[in-house]
C-alpha cells in the first residue's frame, strides 16, 4: 500500500506543529523513602514539525513513542515528570526522521494533603501540575524541559480596602476616638474589601537532570496570595482564612513579585540561565473583567533585580 503521508501535499508549506492532543495515560511517580508512589491520570499533547514535501505526519508513531517510553519507565522508578516528557520528545525525533523539532506537554491533577488552619481537620486538595519538553535535532540540537504547577488561592484588594478604611475613620471620629485609638481599631479588625479567586502559575526550566520539587513550587504559589483556600472549612477555619486574607491584601502584581522573590530564595542552586515564568490570574468579584500579571525571566535577571533592591534598602 502506498504511504499517503509521504506524498507531496497540494500546497508545499512547512507546518510548525502536527500531532495529537488529549492522550490520557496512567503515570506512576516514585517519591523515594517510605512515601507511597503517586499514580497520575495524565493528559499528553505531542507534536512534531512537518516539512513542506510531506502530506502528513505518521500520527500513530506518536502513540507508539508515548507507550514505549511509559512501558520502559514503569519497569524502573520515575521521579520527575519533566524527565519523562524529555524522553518522549527525544523518541519522537528518532521515530519521525523528517522532523527537526518535537514538543511534549503533560498535565495532571495532583492531590496534596492539608490541615484546615483552625480546627486542624485533615483534608485533600487538588492542584494542577504540568511538564513540557522541547527537542531539536541537528548540530545545534537541544532538549529543554520545564515543570510547574497551577494553584488556586484567594486575594483581597488593597485599593478597595483603603477606601473602606477611610470611611471607617470618619465614622470613628464621630465616636470621639483619638487618631491613635482609631488606628488601633483598624489594625485589630479586618477591614472589608472585595475578594478574588486567584490562580497562580509557576513554570521553571530544568537543565541537566536537575530536580525542581513540585511541592516547593506549590507552597510558593500558595504563600504568594492573600490566603490559601480549602475544600473543607468549619466556622473557625472560615474566620481565620477571611481574617488572614484581609490582613494580607494583594494586587495581582504583588502576587507575581512575591512569587519571584520566593523562587529566588528557594531555588538557590538553579543556574542563572534557567527560565522562569510567573503568572497570576485574579477572577474579580465586583468587576466583569479578570486581572492578570506575568513575568518571564532568567533566574540571573531576577537575582540581579532583587539584589539591587537589597542594596537600595
Amino acid at each position: 500500500m502506498p504511504d499517503i503521508q509521504a506524498c507531496s501535499p497540494d500546497y508545499p508549506i512547512n507546518l510548525t506543529r502536527v500531532g495529537v492532543t488529549g492522550v490520557k495515560k496512567l503515570v506512576k511517580v516514585e517519591r523515594g523513602g517510605d512515601e507511597r508512589a503517586i499514580v497520575l491520570i495524565s493528559t499528553f499533547e505531542v507534536f512534531v514539525d512537518l516539512p513542506s514535501d510531506r502530506k502528513g505526519a505518521n500520527l500513530s508513531r506518536n502513540f507508539e513513542a508515548i507507550d514505549s517510553v511509559l512501558e520502559e519507565e514503569i519497569s524502573r522508578p520515575v521521579y520527575e515528570i519533566e524527565e519523562l516528557c524529555g524522553k518522549i520528545a527525544s523518541r519522537l525525533l528518532a521515530r519521525h526522521e523528517y522532523a527537526t523539532r518535537a514538543e511534549v506537554k503533560m498535565k495532571s491533577e495532583y492531590i496534596i494533603r492539608r490541615q484546615t488552619p483552625a480546627t486542624r481537620v485533615n483534608c485533600q486538595e487538588v492542584v494542577d501540575i504540568f511538564a513540557e519538553a522541547f527537542a531539536r535535532a541537528g548540530p545545534n540540537g537541544y532538549l529543554r524541559k520545564l515543570v510547574g504547577a497551577e494553584v488556586v488561592g484567594t486575594t483581597a484588594c488593597p485599593c478597595a480596602q483603603e477606601i473602606m478604611k477611610d470611611q471607617m475613620r470618619h465614622k470613628l471620629e464621630d465616636l470621639s476616638l483619638t487618631r491613635e485609638q482609631m488606628e488601633q481599631v483598624l489594625e485589630m479588625a479586618p477591614v472589608a474589601t472585595h475578594n478574588q479567586r486567584g490562580r497562580g502559575i509557576i513554570s521553571i526550566e530544568v537543565q541537566n537532570r536537575r530536580c525542581v520539587p513540585l511541592d516547593k513550587i506549590i507552597r510558593i504559589i500558595e504563600a504568594s496570595m492573600s490566603s490559601k483556600v480549602y475544600g473543607l472549612l468549619k466556622r473557625p477555619d472560615e474566620a481565620m482564612v477571611v481574617a488572614k486574607a484581609h490582613k494580607n491584601p494583594k494586587f495581582v502584581e504583588d502576587c507575581v513579585r512575591t512569587m519571584a522573590q520566593k523562587v529566588v530564595e528557594t531555588f538557590k542552586d538553579l543556574p542563572d540561565e534557567a527560565v522562569v515564568t510567573l503568572k497570576q490570574i485574579n477572577e474579580e468579584s465586583i468587576h466583569r473583567h479578570n486581572a492578570f500579571a506575568e513575568r518571564t525571566a532568567k533566574m540571573g535577571e531576577l537575582r540581579t533585580e532583587l539584589a539591587s533592591m537589597d542594596r537600595h534598602n
